[in-house]
């Protein structure tokens, strides 16, 4: 069954919100972004939710030390690079790691077999951002990916969209984050609606 991340939670409301819809996971934006959360606000979120939701950090070319002070200090259980993290930088770490790799053509893939990590994320290449574009990219330029690979789909899923992309792709878990915000806040019912969407008997 395809799983539901929501990403860019800035209260407990949303991420309560999320964890009754049914989430699989909910993401902290710990890196330049209007979502952005400081160390300790992410901490009292996360210290409000119940043990089964997974706790994503996303980081974007942070020194390790931080990463490191950031996990311990508010409880995060897995970690999203959306940098030019190296492989052997993703392989540091006690939790759980998604490496995102933002999508322009087939050749954007060229070196996702180099990380072996939990997930990958893709998400859609546009420049001088590293997520968070609210824009689809080609779907089937993932096709070229080994069929046992992980696949995390980010970039531009709304509900009118990601049961398509779950039905063409039957990614391992799908990411959303504009594409439940009205005005730019999380809406309870657009996240029960996405992951309503994203379950296989939905289509």
């Amino acid at each position: 069954m395809t799983r539901v991340k929501v990403c860019g939670i800035r209260s407990v409301a949303e991420a309560f919100w999320a964890v009754k819809a049914g989430a699989w996971a909910v993401g902290f934006i710990l890196a330049p972004s209007p979502r952005r959360l400081d160390v300790d606000e992410a901490a009292r979120i996360i210290r409000r939710l119940p043990a089964r939701i997974i706790k994503v950090g996303v980081f974007v070319d942070e020194e390790f030390e931080q990463v490191k002070y950031t996990v311990r200090h508010t409880g995060l259980n897995m970690l999203q690079f959306h940098g030019q993290e190296s492989p052997e930088y993703c392989q540091e770490w006690a939790v759980p790691v998604i490496k995102s790799f933002r999508v322009k053509d087939r050749e954007s893939l060229a070196g996702v077999k180099k990380y072996e990590v939990f997930a990958h994320l893709f998400d859609t290449y546009q420049e001088g951002s590293y997520g968070g574009t609210g824009r689809t990219f080609d779907w089937r330029h993932l096709s070229v990916l080994d069929s046992d690979s992980r696949v995390i789909l980010a970039g531009g899923l709304n509900c009118s969209n990601v049961a398509g992309a779950v039905r063409l792709l039957r990614p391992f878990a799908v990411d959303v984050s504009s594409g439940v915000e009205v005005n730019g806040s999380k809406d309870r019912w657009l996240i029960e609606e996405f992951v309503s969407r994203a379950r296989p008997e939905h289509g």
